[in-house]
């Protein structure tokens, strides 16, 4: 049966104190307080602590725990610490783990950093990551001029693989949205219109906000919340599993491997997905005409085909291979910034579709003013 640790104090001399350690010093038994036991020894004025271990009967890494508390007040007092009968594997354990001090500033404490440092940092952060950026684009237009001498270095099979998967199968998503948007413009329109009799020009609100902007800004945004997070996440995991810097090693370029077909895809099909969101747009307009204003479908085509211009057709084909463009820049810009852990790829896919979003609004800003400075 093992018993509870125990520990007495026995003066030997005047300046010497021994503790005497007995009974079983193992995990689950009772152990001594050991600051009871260092404020007892403050007022004594030892200049000796010596450990008598000779009636251990057991012990594990609880009599070390004990021991090393004691050894750092010694230190700490400038007392002389004496353990020379303890057990041959204690005492090595022990001189073990005072070996090796602790470094200094190897803990880690929380600092607050100064409000002018965080702007500091801030800054250069931004300066930073514009410089990539403009590289970014340097090396992408250098890849395009590559691609239309011919000289560029990419698998067919994969711009035949994202065509299909940036075009056929975005189909459906785009489909819902286009067609839910054409709804309510033309219900908020038959709403303001029948006030004045004047129902029909449903159809050219309709028919000129989808083909003209709306159409290609919401097949922008699907496209950047679909395929340009797709982008950033794919270049991410391979940049996270070295795959990136295998091709460096190989002399096979990044940017032409992996970013070239990608953009290639989406400035080609966007222009298709936009025209087809035209068209969905145009549908649910006329599904609210039908069935909510009366008008007949044959006159509400009519009218629509008479409102919508080529220059509008035009202008947002134009929109939408912009967005194409900014779409597959942004998801290739994060994922080949992306880090080397799990969770630098989620933030990839985020940064790639709030870059993405945000380049589409300020490019529609800056070509709403072109068009409207070349009055067209």
């Amino acid at each position: 049966m093992n018993s509870n640790p125990q520990l007495n104090l026995d003066r030997l001399d005047h300046a010497t104190m021994v503790i005497h350690l007995s009974g079983n010093w193992q995990k689950g038994l009772n152990m001594p307080d050991v600051y009871e036991l260092l404020k007892k020894l403050e007022p004594e004025q030892v200049r000796i602590v010596r450990i008598d271990a000779s009636r251990l009967t057991g012990w594990d890494s609880n009599l070390l725990t004990f021991l090393i508390k004691i050894k750092e007040w010694c230190t700490e007092k400038n007392v002389e610490y004496q353990d020379s009968n303890l057990p041959e594997g204690a005492r090595r354990l022990l001189n073990l783990a005072s070996a090796v001090p602790e470094r200094q500033g190897a803990r880690r404490e929380s600092q607050k950093e100064p409000f002018f440092s965080r702007i500091g940092g801030a800054a250069e952060q931004f300066v930073a990551s514009v410089g990539e950026i403009f590289d970014f684009l340097g090396e992408a237009f250098v890849a395009v001029i590559r691609l239309i001498t011919g000289r560029a270095s990419f698998r067919r099979a994969d711009l035949w693989l994202f065509i299909q998967e940036t075009g056929a199968q975005a189909l459906p998503i785009v489909s819902l949205i286009s067609m839910l948007v054409g709804l309510i413009l033309a219900f908020v329109g038959a709403i303001q219109l029948k006030t004045f009799g004047a129902q029909i020009y449903v159809a050219d609100l309709v028919g000129i906000a989808m083909v003209r902007v709306m159409g290609a800004i919401m097949t922008g945004i699907i496209v950047a919340g679909r395929t340009g997070a797709s982008y950033a996440a794919q270049l991410g995991t391979m940049q996270v599993n070295e795959e990136i810097d295998a091709l460096k090693t190989l002399g096979i370029s990044p940017m032409e491997f992996l970013v070239l077909p990608r953009m290639v895809a989406l400035a080609l099909m966007m222009p298709l997905l936009c025209v087809y969101a035209d068209i969905m747009g145009i549908l649910g307009g006329l599904i609210v005409g039908v069935v909510m204003l009366d008008l007949n479908p044959i006159v509400y085509l009519n009218q629509t085909k008479a409102a919508i211009g080529l220059t509008n057709v035009w202008i947002g084909l134009f929109y939408c291979t912009v967005f194409g463009v900014i779409v597959a820049l942004s998801g290739c810009l994060r994922g080949m910034q992306c880090g080397r852990s799990a969770s630098a790829v989620g933030y990839a896919t985020t940064s790639a579709v709030v870059t993405s979003i945000v380049s589409i609004i300020v490019a529609t800003a800056i070509i709403t003013i072109l068009c409207d400075v070349l009055g067209i």
